[in-house]
């Protein structure tokens, strides 16, 4: 072989390749792992040209892959936006507000990522943000995307008022009709098309920003789980001019009001013009529910508390045919379900397609199953179905404790976020953030996977559901070998086996022994993509 153009030495390599599970070093040729071994062996191989790395006897990992995040959306959203998610009272949400406000010449007010477990209609409306921004109209967003609220200028302004309820929205009004502010799932989108225009450069701005801090997290590939037209093109844009630090693979979506074959004919247009190595649209994204918070979740039973439910937000014909099509077209299938009903109506839509299509490797995807039904467990792995969870929030806090829990009753309770029952029939899971709903860091989500409980720096919390822990190495699996498995990228990444590229990582611990709790500190160090630097820390 050629001198290779970089050497690894002095690690301790886990590859998550069965065929060479650890090494001392490894070799980088044409941003590929060319070759695995000992320094000695590794080290013979170099060149003048040849760039030496000493990993200084630290541990080595493959590139890590969040494959459901919304990379787009919130690097634009975190980096240019009143960022809320700090707030924990009215209060501190105003003065927030206020302090972004006094430095912003904007014609619009916006914020992002206030905590649904804390804000709701009952104590967020247009008259608390019009104390905020009284002069402007203001737009916030939960950071979970199903909730916002609005100031009575942003009211005014987009003629919420006088509107009727989208097609699986709502605008919260008052017991005289009048409009509170808080709009809810499609309400929201409603709101977004009648604001101004962002440009596309600032959506470039903030990919280049949530790229490197994922980056900085030691991630290399993403699935970005929920793109329009305008993703698709500045992906593609940023894909040609080289400027992606994450492999970025998508999933496009599709909405209720849409016609089966114009919907397939929309998203293989997509795919058809995504074919940069750095970009691509593989999968249809379905939303079927949105979040216990506002009611929204789509439930077998009423909830507990209220006894109110929510519908799935797709006709059981229209499921079916749509994704027989999808699947026949072969798409992967990527559905948002919270509710335990959205979770069996995906499944059974998965049957159908089956039936019709017979088996082949997509891989479908139920993301979150916050909640399911004991009876539907055992349905993934039959299905080739792959579950992709979010383990962040399984664990004690206000979301979970004063929220779901009420509303899904004790008994549906035990079978939230239930990780290790799905794990223990054979179903495949990725392991997933959700970014910007919850911290980008796979480090503190995997933690609190194997521990089921908030950092300890939030005191002694007892783990929820601790009968639903999963290990180390199985969180391990879901952020490398089953991520690109999700994102359909298993032939080149989520391994460091000879002739995968070079997407790796070097940590300051040993993941696979360190306390559990001490697994959220993790940091990284250096971060390759295809054997190029894109983080380092300045101490390495």
């Amino acid at each position: 072989m050629h001198s290779p153009d970089l050497i690894l030495l002095n690690a301790r390599i886990v590859t998550m390749d069965p065929v060479w599970p650890t090494a001392q070093a490894l070799a980088v040729s044409g941003g590929r792992v060319a070759a695995l071994g000992s320094d000695a062996d590794i080290r013979a191989l170099a060149g003048k040209a040849t760039r030496v790395v000493d990993a200084g006897g630290r541990m080595v990992l493959p590139g890590l892959q969040d494959t459901h995040i919304h990379l787009q959306d919130s690097g634009q959203d975190y980096s240019q936006n009143a960022v809320l998610s700090e707030a924990r009272t009215p209060d501190e949400l105003v003065d927030i507000l206020v302090a972004f406000a006094a430095k912003q010449a904007t014609p619009w007010i916006t914020g992002v990522g206030w905590y649904s477990g804390v804000f709701s209609a009952d104590n967020l409306d247009r008259a608390l943000l019009d104390r905020a921004v009284p002069d402007r109209p203001c737009m916030i967003v939960a950071s979970d995307g199903h909730n916002a609220c609005l100031n009575s200028l942003a009211v005014a302004a987009t003629g919420l008022q006088d509107a009727a309820d989208p097609q699986n929205g709502h605008f919260v009004r008052d017991g005289q009709g009048r409009a509170t502010g808080m709009v809810y799932e499609e309400a929201v989108a409603w709101v977004e098309a009648r604001m101004p225009e962002l440009t596309d450069d600032s959506f470039v701005a903030g990919i280049t920003w949530g790229a490197g801090l994922a980056n900085r997290h030691g991630i290399t590939g993403v699935l970005d789980a929920r793109v329009k037209e305008r993703h698709v093109r500045i992906y593609n844009r940023m894909a040609a001019e080289d400027a992606l630090t994450v492999r970025v693979g998508s999933t496009a979506l599709v909405n209720a009001f849409d016609k089966t074959s114009e919907a397939v004919e929309r998203l293989s247009d997509f795919r058809a013009g995504a074919q940069n190595d750095m970009f691509k649209v593989h999968s249809a994204k379905f939303f079927f529910d949105g979040v216990v918070e506002n009611g929204t979740a789509a439930m077998i039973a009423p909830y507990s508390d209220t006894g109110l439910n929510a519908p799935v937000m797709f006709e059981t014909a229209q499921i079916a045919e749509m994704f027989t099509a999808f699947d026949a077209a072969r798409f992967q299938i990527h559905v948002h379900c919270i509710g335990d009903m959205a979770v069996r109506a995906a499944l059974d839509g998965m049957e159908a397609a089956r039936r019709s299509n017979c088996a082949w490797p997509s891989d479908h995807q139920i993301a979150h199953i916050q909640f399911i039904d004991p009876a539907d467990v055992g349905r993934f792995r039959p299905l080739g179905v792959m579950a992709n969870v979010q383990p962040l929030w399984a664990r004690h806090e206000s979301s979970v404790d004063d929220v779901a829990v009420p509303a899904a009753g004790n008994e549906r309770s035990q079978w939230m976020y239930a990780f290790r029952s799905l794990l223990d029939t054979g179903a495949g899971m990725a392991l997933s953030s959700d970014w910007g709903v919850s911290t980008l860091n796979p480090f503190e989500i995997m933690e609190t996977a194997v521990t089921r409980q908030p950092p300890k720096a939030e005191g002694s919390i007892p783990p929820f559901l601790p009968e639903q822990r999963i290990s180390r190495i199985e969180a391990l699996r879901g952020y490398t070998t089953m991520a690109a498995r999700a994102a359909w990228r298993s032939f080149d990444t989520g391994s460091l086996g000879i002739g995968k590229y070079a997407d790796l990582i070097v940590i300051d611990r040993d993941f696979l022994t360190c306390d559990a709790y001490d697994i959220g500190d993790t940091r990284v160090l250096l971060t390759l993509l295809g054997g190029q630097e894109v983080w380092r820390v300045d101490d390495f």
